[in-house]
């Protein structure tokens, strides 16, 4: 860059050392990862049996109510996507035989949760749901859904919506995480301490809705809840360019900089101080009659990553003490064993020395343990092994984006794999001393993303991030556990929300 962008960058509060990274990795590009194989079961992937699941059921909750238990939901996007069907509806003929989903939408519409409030606001304007049906003005019923002077959904975050009915009310996703916080997530203290990641627009509202519900559900848990909130860091903000590669340049002459997917929420998650942290995203909730399989899963991964960190801290703990062939042994069986690691071809021939390095380099990590369900078509990113730079093998989230589809051996492993990731994980990130790890230390920046988009009628490049669960998470030990289709149900669409499962 030259003096006159590096003084720009600067005044936009930018660190120009990471722009001028940035601008490289657009021209370069990012490598393909080397996957040696999917996860699969029995092969990077636990199947949980009947006695694991018992015996977690009945550990977890003890250990857990000893230590400090955080549940991060990544919840700043807007819903805006879950409408785009009904969105261009209303802002075309109105010709709702061309719709098949504004179709099923109107049909359905009275087992929507947030069914009462549309018709009230109808009703406020002198109308009413039916009577709209009725003269086949469906666009009055999407405007009063959708736009500011209705119930605003197109402009809500989906955290916010009413997902779910009850007979005692309506609940939206905040409401059902917090309701299973306090199913698996009691800590230290009878605390259900939930961190949601919100967008500044939207913070007002969070809080305004969890402080609706908390009093309430303290009364009838017994449980104390602590919610906090943060939001997206600005400095984690990427350049754009333009398709020459060039700074993207406002109509002010400022640059554009912009959010860097959820790959920046890890400067969040470093902030968060505790000893397990479960993640999940904002609308992959159900209604409390099945909960079950998820509570019983969350319990099984946060059993066995507090059994698999206690036996990798006894050998970090041991290795300190005496680099003994005993302590190396040990170490390296945990490794293997129990993190599933798979040691470098020449491990054996190494001197003593550098294995005990090597060991205590792989031990000493943050570790997460990653609920996959078996793949049912879903797009997104999925369970591989990697090969390292130093002869071993990882286990790694990756999406399709960092597979290389044009090499015949990564496309066979590609189709070969079995499994899907729902994004539903359970973090320890402190280390055998109790200090927390700098999550930041840990993350591939070789694994980001480059987009194509456009502005104001100008094409341009955007960059993301390394994935929050991909590779801003590439140097942790991993183990990937098979959870239940059951426990996965996002919410993508609005008519999503007529599944059985949200009904």
């Amino acid at each position: 860059m030259n003096t006159e962008l590096i003084e720009l960058v600067k005044k936009q509060g930018m660190d120009p050392e990471t722009v001028s990274q940035q601008i490289e990795n657009f021209k370069t590009g990012f490598p393909f990862l080397e996957i040696t194989g999917p996860a699969t079961p029995n092969n990077g992937i636990r199947i949980m049996s009947d006695e694991d699941l018992d015996h977690f059921q009945e550990t977890y909750p003890k250990k857990a109510a000893e230590i400090e238990v955080v549940k991060f939901v990544p919840a700043s996007g807007a819903a805006s996507r879950m409408f785009k069907d009904l969105f261009a509806f209303l802002d075309g003929d109105g010709d709702i035989s061309k719709s098949g989903f504004v179709q099923k939408f109107m049909d359905k519409i009275e087992k929507f949760a947030f069914y009462q409030d549309l018709d009230e606001v109808l009703k406020s304007k002198g109308t009413s749901i039916s009577d709209c049906l009725d003269r086949k003005d469906y666009k009055e019923i999407l405007a009063a859904l959708l736009n500011e002077d209705g119930l605003g959904y197109g402009s809500l975050p989906k955290g916010l919506l009413k997902f779910h009915s009850y007979e005692s009310g309506t609940r939206t996703p905040a409401f059902e995480h917090l309701i299973e916080g306090s199913q698996y997530a009691v800590g230290k203290g009878k605390i259900v301490k939930i961190h949601f990641t919100v967008s500044p627009e939207h913070e007002e509202k969070f809080r305004a809705e969890i402080d609706s519900i908390v009093p309430h559900l303290q009364n009838e848990t017994g449980l104390k809840f602590e919610v906090s909130y943060s939001q997206q860091k600005k400095s984690t903000d990427t350049i754009a360019v333009t398709i020459e590669n060039e700074p993207f340049l406002e109509e002010d002459g400022s640059i554009l900089f912009r959010p860097a997917g959820h790959g920046a929420l890890l400067e969040n998650l470093n902030d968060i101080d505790a000893d397990l942290i479960f993640i999940k995203n904002i609308d992959n909730v159900v209604p409390d009659r099945i909960k079950q399989a998820t509570v019983e899963y969350k319990q099984a991964i946060g059993g066995l990553l507090l059994e698999v960190q206690g036996k990798v801290f006894e050998a970090l703990e041991e290795l300190e003490t005496e680099i003994s062939p005993a302590a190396i042994d040990r170490a390296k069986k945990v490794y293997v064993e129990d993190l599933g690691g798979k040691l470098p071809a020449r491990f054996d021939g190494m001197p003593r020395m550098e294995q005990f390095s090597f060991l205590k380099g792989k031990l000493n990590r943050p570790i997460r343990v990653c609920g996959m369900v078996k793949n049912t078509g879903e797009p997104g990113g999925g369970p591989f092994w990697i090969a390292e730079e130093d002869g071993s093998q990882s286990l790694q989230i990756l999406e399709t984006a960092q597979i290389n589809l044009e090499d015949p051996n990564s496309e066979r492993h590609l189709q070969a794999a079995t499994h899907f990731n729902p994004v539903d994980l359970v973090c320890g990130t402190r280390n055998y001393k109790g200090e927390k790890f700098d999550l930041t230390q840990y993350r591939d920046m070789k694994t980001g993303f480059i987009t194509e988009k456009s502005k104001s009628g100008r094409e341009l490049k955007a960059l993301e991030l390394p994935g929050l669960w991909n590779g801003s998470m590439a140097g942790w030990n991993t183990l990937f556990v098979e959870v239940p289709l059951i426990t996965f149900n996002p919410v993508k669409t609005v008519n999503d929300l007529l599944r059985e499962e949200h009904q």
